[in-house]
């Protein structure tokens, strides 16, 4: 079970990626493939900022959520 406590308002792409345990290229291809639905330019995702919401959304469709009371 991957737990990650999230304490800040905001992250960058490199924060993001480190606290869902994934590369950035896998960051990318997730929010490629379940928020932006295609191949749109995500270069300006390098700059953006992920609040702690984002995280846990990218989280759960990455199936990487905890799974208290089974369920996720």
């Amino acid at each position: 079970m991957i737990t990650v406590k999230l304490h800040k308002a905001q992250y960058s792409e490199t924060e993001a990626a480190e606290a869902l345990g994934v590369s950035i290229d896998e960051l990318r291809r997730l929010i490629r493939h379940h928020i932006v639905g295609g191949e749109d330019d995500l270069a300006p995702l390098s700059q953006a900022n992920f609040q702690p919401s984002d995280l846990l959304l990218l989280r759960i469709l990455a199936g990487r959520c905890p799974q208290p009371a089974g369920s996720c």
